[in-house]
This record gives structure tokens, C-alpha cells and sequence, in this order.
């Protein structure tokens, strides 16, 4: 079962003078995992790498940011593949040191960065999102979103009013069958499903 991470978390090594910052935090997609690097190279103007490694399905990264080719971004990804996480960023930011490390010895260094903070991570169990989609009368509306708002981790994603009410949610997999018999239980029959 994948993981993610309650929250970010914090490393910090130094190794032959040059100063590594790791901060291994959940990400959604890369969009948000973009502008968190770019937030990364605001608040240190002064380092000369911002490497990152994103687990997060089909958008996936991994990105040495200047530093030769394979020694940064694919060991931090590989970090994150070995423990199993999803839905999670993770990156360092080195300040130079003025000593070479060779690619073996970044290789190391960022892995070790890595490693470091997940030492104090608090993982969580990813569940699955299964989406529905229903259609309801307009009397019904209220009585959905209250489910919704009450069934743990549901989310409304999108609402259409037309000739009756459709509405799009997203909520863990493993609840999805109970929701829907309660939903149904409740609107006696005037609920409709998508088969999407």
C-alpha cells in the first residue's frame, strides 16, 4: 500500500563544507511541486542547486537542476520509490562549499538528504479516490451535500443545474459502496448514478 506524509519534514546535512537543505513534503501534481521549487530558489538566493524528485503517478520527476546528469533528482526519486510513498515531493537545496564531491559522493549526498528527513516523517496509508457522479432533484441537493460533508475524506468537486441537479465527488474507495446505499436509501429512489 502506497503512502504519504502528514506534513513536511526537515533535514539538514553538511559534507565537505557544502551545506545540503532536504524538505520531503506531500504534492499533489507537478504544477504544485513547481511552484514550491520555485518558492525554494526565493527564500535561497544564494545556493547553487535546488534539486527535486516528485512521486506523484504519471507526473513523476526527477531533476538534477544543474548538477551532472543523474546524480541528484533520480537517487532522490529512487529514495522515495523504496519507501513506498505517493503524492510526495521531495527536495534539497545545496549551498556550494568550494570541494568536489564527484558523482559518487552526490549521489550519496542527496540520497542521504533524503533519507534523513523521512527518518522523521509521519507516513500515512494513501487511500484509492473513487469519483461518482449522481443526478438529483433540486429538493434532494441539500440532503446529498449534507452526505457528503459528513462522509470522512469526500470532497465536492463539481455541481450542474439544469433540468435536475448533477453533482461530481470524490471520496476513499473503500466507502464508496456504503455511501451510495445510503444515498439511495435516502432520496427513495430518485437518485440517479453515471456509469462513467
Amino acid at each position: 500500500m502506497p503512502y504519504s506524509l502528514a506534513r513536511a519534514v526537515h533535514s539538514e546535512l553538511i559534507i565537505k563544507k557544502s551545506r545540503f537543505i532536504a524538505c520531503v513534503e506531500p504534492c499533489a501534481d507537478r504544477a504544485m511541486a513547481l511552484r514550491r521549487v520555485a518558492e525554494l530558489r526565493e527564500q535561497h538566493p544564494g545556493a547553487v542547486h535546488v534539486c527535486w524528485a516528485l512521486m506523484a503517478g504519471g507526473q513523476s520527476a526527477a531533476v538534477d537542476d544543474g548538477e551532472p546528469s543523474g546524480t541528484a533528482g533520480r537517487p532522490m526519486l529512487e529514495v522515495l520509490r523504496h519507501q513506498d510513498l505517493e503524492g510526495v515531493l521531495a527536495s534539497v537545496v545545496r549551498y556550494w562549499g568550494g570541494v568536489k564531491l564527484g558523482a559518487g559522493g552526490l549521489v550519496r549526498a542527496y540520497t542521504d538528504s533524503v533519507a534523513q528527513a523521512l527518518l522523521s516523517a509521519d507516513k500515512v496509508p494513501q487511500l484509492r479516490m473513487q469519483q461518482l457522479r449522481c443526478s438529483v432533484p433540486y429538493a434532494l441537493e441539500g440532503l446529498l451535500r449534507r452526505e457528503i460533508e459528513q462522509q470522512t475524506g469526500a470532497l465536492l468537486l463539481d455541481v450542474q443545474h439544469g433540468a435536475l441537479v448533477e453533482l461530481t465527488l470524490s471520496l476513499p474507495e473503500p466507502a464508496a459502496g456504503g455511501f451510495v446505499a445510503r444515498v439511495n436509501e435516502c432520496g427513495q429512489g430518485r437518485v440517479g448514478w453515471f456509469k462513467d
